[in-house]
């Protein structure tokens, strides 16, 4: 009986996280409510070894290196200089600023990994230009949600480095596996933002030529000062993963000293910027490391009373074979992310079913791409997508809610095409790190 019992822990944490409570605190109740009544008193011994396990994973000290990477990024004024330096060569196209804040999308991604942040600066600083500009405010929507979330599913991930140690699976190879399906999806934003404003001029207006344009040789100089220090950082963590000169974690611990290193070059380091970006990852760092303990104590709890062995038996009842199990969970992992944030997914659904895809035959680093693309595509889609309340955050009054929704929902779609696309063709994640990590 106690196995059927561990189905009802799901819909108790759905309802105490509607009525508002925190989602740490909402899986921790839920966790010592079905685990008291299950294993009594003997609890605290499941919950001390999950403490344990998750306190002595090494692989987990990455979130506050990489936490606090983005910190220092968002602060130093890179993102200031990486906008104006990209849009001195994309303004002349057809929805150029758009296209241009997606390039910055792609860069910041790759330098801080933390997915509300780079929205947040994105937002900041791409918003005004383009109602200047008169672009529709749906596509300006619809480009910063998108690029804002492309932190998901580009190295470094911090969404990667949680479910590495969940799904049982390297981080370097996720990271590896990530590159492509992100290049892609961001290729097929670009391409949509371009073929939407030659279909539609009035969508996304090309700039026209000023006296005040910088020559040829001053563009360069300014491209190469705004660019080439990011990109001697980002190859710091990838390209050390790549070479195999670094683990992830002592990754990780170079990008940190390189965002030191470039408030440095960029002048822009002092104390009190040191402390705020200290404070930040201290913030983040905890929430996140809290929801992964009370994620690992609810699937503990859940595992512990049989609820593992339920899930397996309703599913092999419903006969749907290998290709079905992963569409479900998809479709699941899809659902679930119009209304919970990434953590509360990663943790409920991970430790289940990244098992039963792995007993299906399916590679499981090819399966967590698939996951994380479904999370971001979850991320923009309403009624509860994260981005647009981000985006509300930092937008102005005259971009409304309809703006926004109307503006996601191609990105959507694109998004479901590049996983469709990737459950095609495997080998766009595998291949990389069949190559660079041989495994």
């Amino acid at each position: 009986m106690s196995e059927y019992l561990a189905l009802l822990m799901f819909p108790v944490l759905l309802v105490l996280i509607f009525i508002g409570f925190p989602v740490a605190f909402s899986l921790m109740a839920t966790t010592l409510i079905f685990g008291l009544v299950t294993f009594g008193d003997n609890l605290i011994f499941l919950l001390i070894d999950k403490i344990e396990e998750v306190g002595s994973n090494f692989v987990l000290a990455a979130v506050p290196l990489f936490v606090f990477m983005g910190s220092m990024l968002e602060r130093s004024g890179i993102a200031d200089r990486l906008f104006e330096a990209i849009h001195l060569w994309t303004k002349r196209l057809p929805g150029g600023l758009a296209v241009g804040t997606i390039l910055m999308a792609i860069l910041f991604a790759a330098s801080t990994g933390v997915i509300g942040a780079a929205e947040a600066v994105i937002g900041l600083l791409a918003i005004p230009p383009m109602l200047k500009h008169r672009y529709n405010k749906a596509l300006i929507s619809g480009t910063i949600c998108a690029g804002g979330s492309l932190g998901t599913i580009i190295p470094p991930s911090v969404v990667a480095v949680v479910i590495g140690p969940l799904a049982n699976v390297s981080i370097g190879d996720l990271f590896m596996g990530m590159v492509f399906p992100g290049l892609l999806l961001a290729t097929l934003y670009a391409i949509y933002i371009i073929a939407i404003c030659v279909i539609r001029p009035e969508y996304g207006p090309s700039s026209e030529p000023s006296p005040d344009d910088p020559g040829l040789w001053e563009k360069i100089r300014l491209t190469v000062y705004a660019l080439v220090p990011p990109l001697v950082m980002i190859f710091s963590v990838l390209g050390s993963m790549i070479m195999g000169w670094a683990a992830p974690t002592e990754a990780a611990a170079l990008g940190a000293l390189c965002s030191v290193g470039l408030a440095v070059f960029y002048r822009r380091f002092n104390m009190r910027m040191f402390s705020d970006a200290l404070m930040a990852t201290l913030r983040i760092t905890s929430m996140i490391m809290l929801i992964l303990l009370a994620g690992n104590m609810f699937t503990g709890v859940f595992a512990g009373t049989g609820g593992m062995m339920v899930v397996n038996n309703l599913i092999d009842a419903l006969g749907l074979g290998p290709w079905g199990l992963l569409f479900l969970v998809l479709f699941l992992t899809l659902i679930a992310g119009f209304f919970l944030e990434w953590a509360s997914v990663t943790l409920i659904f991970i430790p289940i079913f990244a098992p039963l895809v792995a007993a299906a035959g399916f590679d499981v680093v090819w399966f967590c791409i698939l996951f994380m693309i479904m999370l971001q595509t979850g991320y923009l889609t309403p009624p509860m997508a994260p981005a647009i309340f981000y985006l509300r955050g930092v937008s102005p009054p005259e971009i409304t809610l309809p703006d926004m929704y109307r503006g996601v929902i191609p990105f959507i779609l694109l998004q479901l095409v590049v996983a469709g696309v990737v459950m095609a063709f495997p080998q766009i994640v595998l291949w990389l790190p069949s190559k660079v990590l041989g495994f």
